[in-house]
């Protein structure tokens, strides 16, 4: 492994960190091909070139019950990282979201007197605001991608770059609605909803069935209801047909067409997570649902300061798309909150219009390239 100035370290654990990564380090590719990478990520960052230690993103989970479950996984990679950092000794190592890992990651790094550059800030401004002070004295750059969260940091006096969001310059589809839905075996004529499950397999066992609830009460009240569902390509076959087996409702399956698959529909459920964003990006009007285990909601609740969970929504600074979460989320609520919006027509106009301004707010195309730039800046 290079032990140059030339060689930056990653670390990226969630698979939407993953891909955020990926096309970073694209652009830094482009901008200096001579640079080497190495570091923990998952299959987007080991697309481009990245020497991967270890796949982080097959341990990806949610909150404070789920991650002790893998804490002796998480400490091993952690001072496996650490002892290959002094190894290959880079001149930067780049810590993308990921913040009750990465975090600790800069603590560390900082004493070892290792430039840090944090890419995605971690959600301080929904909870833990204590972090603030840590992240001015563990990072040398923070590279954020919404504008509120610039002027957050900047009115504590904390020094933050605004690159916008990576999303912007992705999200789009390749094909029109009527050509994707006649690929697939569906009517353009008739009325499609999009079953939008996430990409851990917690969510998956969790959020799959009561949307597949839903799909089948609105099935019963919409003429011609057909249905898309999209499996993200770390879940498996498997894992979907174990609960779509014995569903009534006829399905679409989606593998990896994610933007083309959601334009195709009219209105999706959606989990919690990047996928608000890029739903919100193609104007779909969604139903956002978020489950967790008990303990980590209430423990959630008592410091999460935000009226909005879903990404979509805290971007746009209001409701624009409802909520179900915990005990809400069931197929009568997802099924309810979702023809509300659907079976009326000025609702409906006002959900894809607000999503038209969220797309503004998400800034200009380029955000990649500008936090590729600012990367090349501390290396120099």
């Amino acid at each position: 492994m290079p032990n140059s100035s030339k060689h930056i370290m990653v670390v990226a654990g969630e698979t939407s960190g993953d891909l955020h990564a990926a096309r970073l380090v694209q652009e830094i590719q482009q901008l200096e091909p001579s640079i080497t990478f190495s570091g923990l990520g998952g299959q987007h960052l080991a697309a481009c070139g990245v020497k991967l230690d270890a796949d982080l993103t097959e341990f990806a989970v949610i909150g404070f019950v789920e991650v002790l479950k893998h804490l002796g996984e998480f400490r091993k990679f952690f001072y496996q990282f650490l002892e290959n950092v002094r190894i290959r000794k880079p001149s930067v190592v780049l810590l993308v979201d990921y913040p009750g890992f990465n975090l600790r990651l800069a603590k560390a790094l900082k004493k070892m007197g290792v430039k840090v550059v944090y890419y995605i800030s971690p959600q301080v401004w929904a909870w833990k605001a204590g972090r603030i002070k840590l992240i001015e004295r563990v990072t040398d750059h923070m590279m954020v991608l919404f504008k509120f969260e610039k002027k957050f940091y900047e009115d504590r006096g904390v020094h933050v770059e605004f690159v916008g969001h990576p999303l912007v310059d992705e999200v789009h589809s390749s094909v029109s609605k009527e050509h994707f839905l006649s690929r697939i075996g569906l009517r353009a004529d008739h009325p499609v909803f999009g079953l939008v499950p996430g990409s851990r397999t917690r969510e998956i066992e969790t959020l799959l069935p009561p949307m597949l609830g839903a799909a089948e009460l609105i099935a019963q009240k919409v003429p011609h209801a057909q249905f898309i569902l999209t499996q993200a390509p770390n879940i498996t076959t498997e894992q979907i047909h174990s609960h779509i087996k014995n569903s009534s409702v006829p399905l679409k399956i989606v593998y990896g067409d994610f933007y083309n698959a959601v334009n195709a529909c009219d209105m999706c459920v959606v989990t919690s997570g990047t996928a608000t964003l890029e739903t919100a990006l193609l104007e779909k009007p969604m139903v956002i649902i978020y489950k967790t285990a008990f303990l980590t909601y209430i423990l959630g609740r008592l410091i999460i300061k935000i009226k909005n969970i879903g990404l979509a929504n805290i971007v746009s600074g209001e409701t624009v798309v409802p909520e179900c979460l915990q005990q809400q989320v069931s197929p009568e609520n997802i099924s309810h909150k979702l023809l509300e919006i659907y079976q009326d027509p000025e609702k409906f106009r006002q959900t894809k219009t607000k999503l038209q301004r969220t797309r503004q707010i998400l800034g200009q195309p380029g955000a990649s390239r500008r936090a590729a730039e600012i990367v090349l800046a501390a290396i120099a």
